[in-house]
């Protein structure tokens, strides 16, 4: 079956609604929705159910605004605070960490290559262009399974690993797109490379700098009338900051990460609802993203490669990845602990960022593009199935894991950002009661109120004669710290 303007919405409402089902199953397994997602695209694909989807270029398209849109949120919800202890090692990682990535997996497939048995012949630099598209790694599925198993991390290795897959895919992209370039020009010199990344590097973080400042100060100063509008006009920041960046010749997706933070760590109005709308149109746009890519790929054509990519995956999960973890936290000293450099080394996931970014070969008809493509996807599945479904095992084997800070409070209310309180609830004990059974005996501490009371299914108005009983939930709003 092929996608028409008739059918589009029916296959499309069925694909939805068939991965978001799987995606709830398998995430109460530890199962990445990643994986689901392009099994379920996979399934309804050209060798399962036939549906036709062979278009790089427009899955590419569809990966770019999934991308600015992703990255976009993953920025918003990175704070400053929380990063700035491990602000240095996340850069290096990001960096350093993704280009010796890159150059350890590169040499190794030119090396595999000259191997007379294999069933690849890839040059120097194709090798090298294969290792690119692979060497940023993607931590959003990893942290759905420490969410869903109530697990958070020590020594501060949560944030850096957020800092480190938000801020890689630049490096990667640039990679990709300088090297796919190499072999079109048939050589490039070293100061135009360094020249691209440069420019590449200094506009995208400017560009994401000023347009989120700029962003803050729409939200801010337009006064539209109805409230669903301002989600919107951000969304059309996040799409004009990519775009502008890249006619700037910068990287856009690091400026759509950059603006991210900018506007996520400033007060802006309506942020709960600014924040609601960007998390659900983020998980919206992978799973068309995943989706598209199972459809794209065709399984039996990974079959051919399957022997020389599963040695590739072995190889980036095993030696690739902790070699360049290790060499890039050497400058740290015992900051970061032995068992800390271990995880963040196993926590190499493989996502569908390095799919998106093998469309690129193709989408430019590099010599060998699809059997990239096919390799890539390959080792995403390994990669996925062996250390997306061990992370949380892993981190408890190494004593990195601990549980969940309770975040928000049982009745689901929120506070605009301009009324400066807090609000948390607390449970009536027997030990509580034991000093009066209403609200007038409890020895609460000045400038805090009880605002409503939970019994079972039922909401209670407080008065100072409301008798109180042991399990009843109190929503307490109180004056915050200031020091």
């Amino acid at each position: 079956m092929i996608f028409t303007a008739e059918n589009i919405l029916l296959i499309g409402s069925i694909l939805l609604f068939v991965s978001i089902i799987v995606g709830k199953t398998g995430y109460r397994f530890g199962v990445p929705a990643l994986l689901l997602f392009l099994v379920v695209g996979m399934l309804f694909g050209s060798d399962g159910l036939g549906l036709q989807f062979h278009n790089a270029k427009e899955a590419q398209f569809i990966g770019m605004v999934a991308l600015s849109v992703i990255l976009f949120s993953g920025g918003m919800d990175t704070k400053f605070t929380e990063i700035k202890p491990i602000l240095t090692p996340g850069i290096v990682l990001s960096t350093v960490g993704v280009l010796l990535t890159a150059i350890f997996t590169g040499l190794f497939i030119w090396w595999l290559s000259g191997m007379s048995w294999t069933n690849i012949h890839l040059p120097l630099i194709t090798s090298l262009l294969l290792a690119s598209t692979m060497s940023s790694t993607d931590s959003a599925s990893v942290f759905a399974i420490l969410r869903s198993q109530k697990m958070n991390l020590k020594h501060n290795l949560r944030p850096m690993l957020e800092l480190e897959s938000g801020s890689n895919d630049p490096m990667a992209y640039m990679l990709t797109i300088v090297l796919i370039q190499f072999i079109q020009s048939s050589g490039m010199g070293v100061p135009h490379i360094l020249g691209s990344f440069v420019v590449q590097f200094i506009v995208g973080a400017a560009a994401g700098y000023l347009l989120g400042k700029l962003a803050i100060l729409m939200l801010n100063r337009i006064n539209i009338d109805n409230q669903a509008l301002y989600p919107i006009l951000l969304l059309s920041f996040v799409f004009f900051t990519f775009s502008i960046t890249d006619l700037m010749k910068g990287n856009g997706y690091l400026a759509v990460y950059i603006a991210g933070m900018i506007v996520g760590n400033n007060k802006i109005t309506y942020r709960k609802d600014i924040y609601t709308f960007m998390d659900g149109l983020s998980w919206l746009f992978q799973i068309i993203m995943f989706l598209c890519l199972g459809l794209l790929v065709n399984p039996h054509e990974m079959l051919e490669v399957t022997v020389v990519a599963l040695l590739i995956g072995v190889f980036m999960i095993v030696v690739g990845r902790p070699l360049s973890v290790f060499l890039c936290l050497l400058p740290f000293g015992k900051k970061i602990t032995f068992k800390s450099r271990l995880f963040v080394s196993w926590v190499g996931l493989r996502g569908a960022v390095p799919i998106i970014f093998a469309t690129y070969p193709v989408v430019a008809q590099v010599p060998g593009a699809h059997v990239i493509f096919n390799i890539v996807f390959f080792i995403t599945i390994v990669s996925l199935i062996v250390q997306g479904t061990t992370v949380s095992w892993v981190a408890r084997l190494l004593g990195l894991s601990m549980p969940m800070a309770k975040t928000g409070n049982e009745f689901g209310v929120e506070l605009p950002e301009e009324i400066d309180s807090d609000l948390r609830d607390m449970t009536v004990t027997k030990e509580i009661l034991e000093s009066g059974n209403t609200l007038k005996d409890m020895n609460l501490p000045k400038g805090t109120l009880v605002m409503i009371v939970k019994r079972g299914d039922e909401y209670l108005i407080p008065n100072g004669t409301l008798k109180l009983h042991e399990g009843d939930k109190l929503l307490l709003i109180s004056e915050k710290n200031k020091e």
